[in-house]
């Protein structure tokens, strides 16, 4: 099982998909308390995108033999520290899915909530971990939660991840997000 886990951390570190160390960046450079609440007019447009996505799955035969953000999910109930690691994997997703969607059909809808998402990701990168250090790896809730998104991008099809980030968008913008920025307050 140790071979397993240790197998599993070097996969997933050694192709960038998960960040190790447990120390967070520099205070200074971790400036997420602007995204405590999004702008209407970006909610708007949000609203919109998920709107058309919604619109676009209709048309789709899709199903998912998992669900990759399960509603019992809550990031308080990870350290402080751990937040922005899930966070920026769940955003890591969403911007990977939906930018997929943007370059075949929905471009002119998502261009902003993606712009958006790359923007808030971009600051979510002074949050998360730096560079692995030796023998670190991610445990309890944190290391289920990123197992979770890591075997649902590899089990799913195409269209259950473009729907289960469509329902899960709001969520990540009006919980995870907020309770990112909120740091040691979101209880």
């Amino acid at each position: 099982m140790l071979l397993l886990l240790l197998l599993l951390t070097t996969v997933l570190t050694s192709t960038g998909a998960v960040p190790v160390p447990r120390t967070l960046r520099g205070a200074g450079g971790c400036q997420m308390t602007q995204f405590k609440s999004l702008s209407p007019q970006e909610l708007k447009a949000f609203k919109r995108a998920k709107d058309a996505l919604e619109e676009s799955l209709l048309l789709k035969n899709w199903s998912c033999s998992s669900h990759p953000f399960p509603r019992t999910r809550d990031l308080k109930q990870l350290q402080v520290w751990e937040r922005p690691v899930a966070l920026e994997a769940e955003l890591a997703l969403t911007l990977k899915v939906l930018g997929i969607v943007a370059n075949s059909t929905l471009g002119d809808v998502l261009n902003r909530p993606l712009c958006t998402l790359r923007y808030i990701h971009s600051k979510l990168q002074a949050c998360v971990p730096a560079q692995p250090t030796a023998g670190s790896s991610f445990h309890g809730h944190l290391h289920q939660w990123l197992h979770r998104l890591q075997e649902t991008q590899r089990k799913e099809s195409p269209d259950c991840l473009e729907a289960s980030v469509t329902f899960n968008l709001f969520h990540l913008l009006t919980l995870d997000l907020k309770c990112v920025a909120n740091g040691e307050l979101c209880v």
